[in-house]
C-alpha cells in the first residue's frame, strides 16, 4: 500500500540508477543492435516464405485472426490429451506474455513518452506493476521447472528424437542438437526470470535506508523475501549495490540475447504457431488440395512449389512428437514419422531459402539425399489425418504428403503392386480388378429386388462402394444393410454396375487426374438420378461425397449407414426385439470419427442393442487407424514390420471376456480380421460389423459367423 507520507512520483525505480553516462549509452548501443539483428532475422524468415507460392491462406484476415487468438488464449489445441502438460505451458505463456508487457510498459515510459516529460510508471501503479510482475515471474519459472522435469524424468518417447527414417550412419539422422537447443530455450528463460528476482533483492537491499524503497517493499514480494535471506546472510548495501550492478547487466545481456535469437531459434515458434494456427484449414482432414490436371505437372517436387502457408508451418513445429506418437506407420515401424517429415523440410527451407541469394536451378524435396524426403517415407502414409488431428498448432501434415505423392505418380515412382489397381480403376472403375457386370450381383442373394436407382426415382440413393460390392466378407455386410433397408420401408435403390468408385483413396494415392475423372462421372450419373439422400456404409465414400465433390458441381445430402440406423432406430423405425448380450468394443474408423465427427451414432446404435461396450484405449478422435487408408490396402505390407491392424487387435485381445470386435467400414472389416488373425486371437472373439449386430437384433436373421474366404477371393494385398 502506498503510504500518504510519500509523493507518489517518488515511488519508483529509477532505471539507471547511479549509472555514468557511458553505461547508458552503452546499454542503449547493445539494446539497438539487438534490435537489429532481431529485425534482420524476422526479415531474413518473411523473405523465406515469400519465396514459395503464394496462398492467401491468411484471409479473411479478421474472423481468422479472432478464431487464433482465441486458441492461443485458452491453450485449447495445447490442452488436449495431454492436460497437465497444456496447463504448464499456459503458465509459461501467461507469464512470459506478461514480463514482455511489463518491459514493454518501461519502455514506453523511459523511451517513448519520458523524453517529453510524460511519465507515469510511479505510485500506485508503480506497485501493483511490482506485484503483477512478481507473480507473473513465479508463473514463468513454475512452468519451465515442469518441463525441465517432463524432458529428463519422465523421458516421454515423443520426446525422443531418434529418425525412423534414416539409418545412425546417415549424415542427417542425429538431431541431438534439436535437444540442445531445448535446454538452451528452458534455461535461458529460467536465468532470465531468476536473474530478476535477484535484481530486485540487491536493490531493496542496497537501498534499504531509503523509505520510498524499504517502506514499500512488500509490493514484490519474492524480491523482498529473497533480499531478507540476503541480509541474513551477511549481504550490506554497499555489496548489495555491486551486486546489483553486475546482475543488471547480466540479465540486461541475457535478456537482449534472447530477443536478438528469437527469429533464428525455437524461441520464433512462439509467432510462427500463431501465424500457422491463422492460416490453418479446417477441412485439411477432409478435403485434399485440388489440382490443375491440365498443367505441366502438378503436386510438390521442389522447394519452392511448397505455399507460403507451407513453408510457415515448417517453422511452427515445435517438436511436440504428438504427431509423431499417434501416426500409426511409425507405431509400426514403418520409416515415416510426420514431425520428421515437416522438421527435414525445415532444414532444408533453412538451408536453402534464408540466405539474401537463391540457389541456382530447382531445388528438390524428394530423394536419398539430405533432408530430402523418401518415397518409402511417402508411401507409408496412411492418411488417417491423426497428425492433423493432434498437431497443437496447426500443421498441416497430410496435404503436404498428398501432394508430394501426386509429383512421385507422375513420374512412375511408386509401388509396381499398385499399377495394376490404378489401371483396374480407370478401366472399370473398382480397384479389385473386378468386371463392372459383378458390381449388383450381391443382389442375388435377397429375396426381394433392388430399385435401380437409374430408372426410377427413389427416396435413398445407396452408394454401395467397392469392398461393399465384390469383396465376400463384406458383401455379408452389404447384405444385411439392403434386408434392414427393406425391413424399414426405406424407399431406395442402388447404381448397380455403373457405380464406380467414389476415388477417396485414388486421391489420397496421389493420382489426382484420375481421381477427378472418376469425380465428374460420378457426378454426371448421380446428377441425372432421382432421389433425395445419399447412404454408404462406406466411410471413405462418405468423406468424399460429403467434402471433395462439392468442389466439381456435386453438392447431396448423404448419411453413413450408422447414423441412418441410429436414426431409423430412434424414430422406432427399426424395432430392436432381441437384446444382445455380448461384451464389445468398437473400433472407429478414421473417416468416419475423427475426420467427419461421425463418433456417437454407432455408440448410440449399440446402446439400443443392450451390449456391453468396453471403449478401447484409443478411441473417437484418437483411433487407431486399421492401417487400409490412403491406398494403403493396395499395397503389400513388409513382413518384418508390425501391421496397424494388429497393433489394433492387440488393444482388444487385452479386454477381458470381448466376445465381439465391431468395426464400422468395409476397409476396416478387412484389415481387422487380418489383424485378429496375424495376432494368434482367432476364435477367441470375433470381428462384425455393426449392421450385422443390428440385423441379428432386429430377428431378421442370425449373426452371421466370419467363414474362411475361398482361394479365389481377390484378397487386398495391403493384407498379406
Amino acid at each position: 500500500m502506498l503510504l500518504t507520507e510519500h509523493d507518489p512520483k517518488d515511488v519508483t525505480r529509477i532505471l539507471f540508477q547511479d549509472f555514468p553516462t557511458w553505461m547508458i549509452v552503452s546499454f542503449y548501443i547493445v539494446g539497438f543492435l539487438a534490435i537489429g539483428v532481431f529485425l534482420y532475422g524476422v526479415w531474413a524468415q518473411i523473405r523465406k516464405y515469400r519465396r514459395g507460392v503464394r496462398s492467401g491462406a491468411w484471409s479473411p484476415f479478421w474472423p481468422r485472426f479472432t478464431g487464433m487468438f482465441g486458441k492461443v488464449l485458452s491453450h485449447s489445441t495445447i490442452k488436449r490429451r495431454a492436460p497437465k502438460a497444456g496447463s504448464m505451458h499456459a503458465l509459461i505463456f501467461y507469464g512470459f506474455t506478461l514480463l514482455f508487457i511489463g518491459t514493454s510498459t518501461i519502455t514506453l515510459d523511459q523511451d517513448i513518452l519520458g523524453p517529453f516529460g510524460i511519465h507515469f510508471w510511479y505510485g500506485s501503479f508503480y506497485l501493483v506493476f511490482g506485484t503483477v510482475m512478481d507473480v507473473a515471474g513465479i508463473a514463468l519459472i513454475g512452468g519451465l521447472l515442469y518441463m525441465m522435469y517432463r524432458r529428463k524424468w519422465l523421458a516421454l518417447p515423443r520426446l525422443d528424437y531418434t529418425r525412423p527414417d534414416r539409418d545412425p550412419s546417415e549424415p542427417d539422422f542425429d538431431r541431438s542438437w534439436y535437444r540442445r537447443e531445448d535446454w538452451a530455450f528452458l534455461w535461458a528463460l529460467i536465468i532470465i526470470g531468476v536473474t530478476g528476482y535477484f535484481l530486485e533483492a540487491a536493490r531493496v537491499v542496497w537501498l534499504q535506508g531509503d523509505p520510498t524503497v524499504w517502506d514499500v517493499r512488500w509490493h514484490a514480494p519474492v524480491g523482498t523475501a529473497l533480499a531478507y535471506v540476503m541480509m541474513g546472510l551477511g549481504l550490506g548495501p554497499e555489496g548489495a549495490g555491486d551486486l546489483r550492478m553486475g546482475l543488471w547487466w547480466f540479465h540486461g545481456i541475457i535478456a537482449l540475447t534472447f530477443i536478438a535469437l528469437i527469429p533464428y531459434t525455437k524461441v520464433k515458434h512462439i509467432f510462427t504457431a500463431m501465424g500457422a494456427l491463422m492460416a490453418h484449414d479446417p477441412e485439411s482432414k477432409r478435403r485434399m488440395p485440388s489440382a490443375d490436371v491440365d498443367s505441366e505437372r502438378i503436386g510438390i517436387g521442389y522447394l519452392g512449389d511448397f505455399s507460403d502457408k507451407y513453408l510457415l508451418n515448417f517453422d511452427a513445429c515445435t517438436k511436440c512428437g504428438r504427431c509423431h506418437e499417434a501416426c500409426p506407420a511409425r507405431a509400426g515401424g514403418y520409416p515415416l514419422s510426420p514431425r520428421d517429415l515437416v522438421l527435414s523440410l525445415r532444414e532444408m527451407a533453412n538451408d536453402k531459402f534464408s540466405h539474401a541469394s537463391m540457389p541456382e536451378g530447382p531445388i528438390e524435396v524428394i530423394g536419398d539425399g539430405v533432408n530430402m524426403i523418401r518415397p518409402e517415407t511417402l508411401w507409408a502414409c496412411r492418411t488417417c489425418a491423426a497428425c492433423i488431428e493432434i498437431c497443437p498448432v496447426g500443421i498441416e501434415h497430410l496435404p503436404i504428403i498428398i501432394e508430394m505423392r501426386r509429383t512421385l505418380i507422375e513420374e512412375g515412382e511408386f509401388d509396381p503392386i499398385l499399377q495394376p489397381t490404378l489401371k483396374s480403376l480407370q478401366k472399370s472403375g473398382n480397384s479389385l480388378g473386378e468386371s463392372k457386370r459383378k458390381r449388383p450381383r450381391w443382389t442375388r442373394d435377397l429375396d426381394f429386388e433392388v430399385k435401380d436407382a437409374r430408372k426410377e426415382p427413389v427416396d435413398v440413393l445407396w452408394y454401395v462402394g467397392d469392398y461393399a460390392s465384390f469383396d465376400p466378407r463384406s458383401q455379408k455386410v452389404t447384405l444385411s444393410f439392403a434386408r434392414i433397408l427393406h425391413a424399414a420401408g426405406v424407399n431406395f435403390g442402388i447404381l448397380y454396375e455403373d457405380e464406380q468408385t467414389a476415388g477417396n483413396d485414388v486421391r489420397r494415392v496421389g493420382e489426382e487426374g484420375l481421381f477427378q475423372s472418376l469425380a465428374e462421372a460420378n457426378i454426371e450419373l448421380l446428377d441425372s438420378c432421382e432421389f433425395k439422400t445419399i447412404v454408404t456404409t462406406d466411410p471413405h465414400t462418405y468423406n468424399t461425397v460429403k467434402n471433395e465433390y462439392p468442389e466439381f458441381g456435386g453438392h447431396y445430402e448423404i448419411e453413413h449407414a450408422s447414423a441412418m440406423l441410429e436414426r431409423l432406430m430412434r424414430e422406432g423405425i427399426i424395432p430392436t426385439p432381441v437384446k444382445l448380450n455380448y461384451r464389445v468394443t468398437y473400433h472407429d474408423p478414421c473417416h468416419l470419427g475423427r475426420i467427419n465427427g461421425g463418433d456417437e451414432p454407432p455408440r448410440q446404435v449399440m446402446g439400443r442393442l443392450g451390449v456391453d461396450l468396453i471403449e478401447l484405449p484409443r478411441n473417437r478422435d484418437n483411433s487407431f487407424c486399421c492401417g487400409a487408408g490412403g491406398g494403403r490396402i493396395w499395397m503389400a505390407d513388409p513382413p518384418e514390420l508390425k501391421k496397424p491392424a494388429e497393433i489394433r487387435a492387440a488393444e482388444a485381445a487385452d479386454i477381458d471376456g470381448l466376445d465381439v470386435l465391431i468395426v464400422n467400414c468395409p476397409k476396416c472389416l478387412n484389415m481387422m480380421e487380418d489383424g485378429v488373425k496375424g495376432t494368434g486371437n482367432e476364435g477367441k472373439f470375433k470381428v462384425m460389423e455393426l449392421t450385422e449386430l443390428v440385423e441379428e437384433a432386429m430377428g431378421l436373421k442370425d449373426a452371421p459367423e466370419p467363414e474362411p474366404e475361398p482361394e479365389s477371393t481377390p484378397e487386398p494385398v495391403g493384407t498379406a
